[in-house]
């Protein structure tokens, strides 16, 4: 009987060092999932606050590219008495592409048939990353749910890719001269904040700015195709020159509205006005009622067409004013006329 209960302690202590090691394997295998991978490509040496080795006198070259998604709350705001900033917020996918020749790459780490692996957007706080930022917007934030929209890829040739999903709010200013057959020319400034034009070189990939398809704005078209440049800046706060890239928005604003809300109507109360002439000599009253009643509804148009122009500190001669000004002396002609008949008649 004695023999019995030590064979069943014996048997329950075995159990219990198998289940011990049983969860020491699995605990050794999970940390080995999620951080052998960083120590396969980072050498021990690697200090992530210096850029990747190039050559002597060459700057690092990071290409970057944006997929725009969508444009939305266009919106003008009133700076101060004589600005007004065209606010307008765009929703984006961003690329950088750069070569990190420190890197020490196993093939263990690709699947089989593959030359990239995308790994974990943690690891990309453990690499050298470029510094690049929107210099004329006033908000830029990556896009998050549950988490930041960003990921990392690795190719062979230790070439990292970053993206990520992310909106900007940009001001442009304003010009009104040619309202409502406006263009307005919105650039978005692109510059590496920190690494000078001789540590970093911003570039333009092959895809550069693209537009979705399906992209379709309520007041304006989009001008195409966009304009891409590549320059560099002075910036005296920083003391030096910077890579930076730039992209040219065109809005062209829909005359379509104003064909049908400003133009149109103005042009019948111009031509309903003419039918005063085909009034007889003795119909005065009901020739300066109709004259009246014409410069009346062209005065309260065009008030309520200049009420929605930002008033500017220099005079403009757009085609609202240029439609005003020939419309309203027709009627003062008509009007002339209206007198001069009834001065003939009392005559």
């Amino acid at each position: 009987m004695l023999g019995k209960y030590n064979t069943k302690a014996f048997i329950s202590l075995g159990l219990t060092f198998i289940l011990m090691w049983i969860s020491e394997a699995t605990d050794t295998h999970m940390n080995y999932n999620y951080t052998t991978k960083p120590r396969v490509v980072l050498p021990p040496n690697y200090v992530k606050e210096m850029r990747p080795p190039s050559k002597k006198g060459s700057p690092v070259i990071v290409d970057f590219s944006i997929f725009v998604v969508d444009i939305n709350s266009i919106n003008v705001e009133d700076m101060d008495f004589s600005h007004y900033i065209f606010i307008y917020r765009v929703d984006m996918f961003i690329h950088q592409r750069w070569m990190e020749s420190r890197l020490e790459i196993s093939d263990d780490i690709f699947e089989e048939g593959d030359d990239y692996v995308t790994l974990l957007p943690e690891f990309f706080d453990n690499l050298w990353q470029p510094d690049p930022y929107f210099l004329n917007s006033k908000i830029a934030e990556i896009a998050t749910l549950t988490h930041k929209f960003t990921s990392v890829t690795l190719y062979k040739n230790k070439t990292v890719r970053y993206a990520a999903r992310m909106h900007a709010i940009i001001a442009c200013q304003m010009e009104f001269q040619l309202y409502p057959m406006d263009i307005q020319v919105c650039p978005i400034y692109i510059e590496s904040f920190s690494s000078n034009n001789q540590k970093v070189k911003l570039r333009w990939s092959d895809s550069g700015v693209t537009l979705n398809p399906e992209l379709k704005l309520l007041q304006y078209n989009l001008g195409q195709p966009l304009e891409l440049e590549e320059s560099d800046g002075y910036m005296p706060e920083k003391v030096g020159n910077f890579s930076r890239l730039t992209v040219y928005f065109r809005f062209e604003r829909q005359i379509g509205h104003h064909l049908i809300q400003t133009f149109a109507p103005s042009s019948l109360v111009v031509m309903l006005s003419w039918f005063s002439f085909w009034l007889g000599l003795d119909a005065i009253p009901g020739r300066v009622t109709l004259l009246v009643t014409c410069m009346l509804t062209l005065v309260t148009m065009f008030t309520g067409l200049r009420a929605d122009i930002p008033p500017v500190a220099r005079l403009t001669f757009g085609w609202p004013d240029a439609w005003c000004r020939c419309s309203l002396p027709s009627l003062n002609l008509s009007l002339s006329k209206c007198w001069m008949s009834s001065t003939s008649t009392s005559a």
